[in-house]
């Protein structure tokens, strides 16, 4: 586990966001971006949609957020790509300027019948840094309480191994609110000697129903006590939000006083909740 620090010491973060589909929802995104851009992110992430289905905004939205003078970082996804449609993807996005993908197998949309050219993110990272060398830094995703369809969470680290040694500079965990299973996979990871930094990310909880449906689609754990507590407020929004600023401003606090190198805020295209976390902090 890398070295603990100061609670007091500044940690980076970074904020994802997901390409909005109007242009009410666009207005809105730029108003939450700039609201958070106060907070000085290392970059954004932008997500990309199953087999590409929402590439064009994915790569209008990374190209507001550059031309806002923010890093940003492209979620890329393969399944359903071919090795063709890949490459012209990675010169577009070197030409736009990125310096950062988020390389990601993906889930293939209802209808497709064939997973294309790549298998696994692995498959990815290998022929981005085959194709493109050092031109981007590669984000990959770890799990740390096991992918959903790992066979075992033995066979999850040697995936998520797999990824580090086809090139991956960093991982993004996804969100959890056990800080115990982040900090053991980071032990497993280096035990793997696999030196690369492993970001948390963080999911605020604003919505108890929102959060079940999320956590159940994904496979994220939410502690029994926890859904316990958010069962028992019913509809009082206040008294969830205020739960959960409580909940997951304690988590992030345990993470960085143990090391974690950065925060990774799952924004769901909102600002409030993560303002609030940050302003806890």
């Amino acid at each position: 586990m890398t070295a603990p620090v100061s609670p007091r010491s500044p940690l980076p973060v970074s904020f994802e966001f997901f390409p909005p589909k109007t242009p009410e929802g666009a207005a809105k995104l730029r108003l939450v971006r700039q609201a958070l851009y106060a907070r000085q992110p290392e970059f954004c992430s932008v997500t990309y949609g199953a087999g590409g289905s929402t590439q064009e905004g994915t790569f209008g939205t990374v190209r507001e957020i550059l031309a806002e003078g923010v890093e940003a970082a492209a979620h890329f996804s393969c399944i359903g790509a071919t090795r063709a449609s890949v490459r012209a993807e990675l010169a577009t996005l070197a030409q736009m300027g990125v310096k950062r993908l988020v390389a990601l197998r993906g889930d293939l949309p209802s209808g497709y019948g064939a997973g294309g050219e790549f298998a696994y993110a692995s498959d990815l990272v290998a022929f981005i840094r085959a194709e493109t060398g050092s031109t981007f830094r590669i984000e990959v995703a770890a799990y740390p309480e096991a992918h959903p369809q790992a066979r075992s969470p033995a066979a999850d680290l040697q995936a998520f191994a797999a990824k580090v040694r086809s090139g991956a500079d960093a991982a993004i965990t996804q969100y959890f609110y056990n800080a115990d299973a982040y900090f053991r996979f980071v032990d497993e990871v280096a035990a793997l000697g696999l030196g690369v930094p492993v970001v948390p990310g963080i999911m605020p909880i604003t919505s108890s129903t929102q959060l079940m449906r999320f956590s159940d689609a994904c496979g994220a754990e939410i502690p029994r006590w926890i859904r316990l507590r958010l069962q028992s407020f019913g509809d009082d929004a206040a008294s969830i939000r205020a739960f959960g600023l409580d909940v997951v401003a304690e988590l992030c606090a345990r993470l960085r006083a143990g090391g974690a190198p950065a925060l990774h805020f799952y924004t769901m295209n909102q600002s409030a909740a993560t303002l609030a976390l940050l302003d806890r902090l």
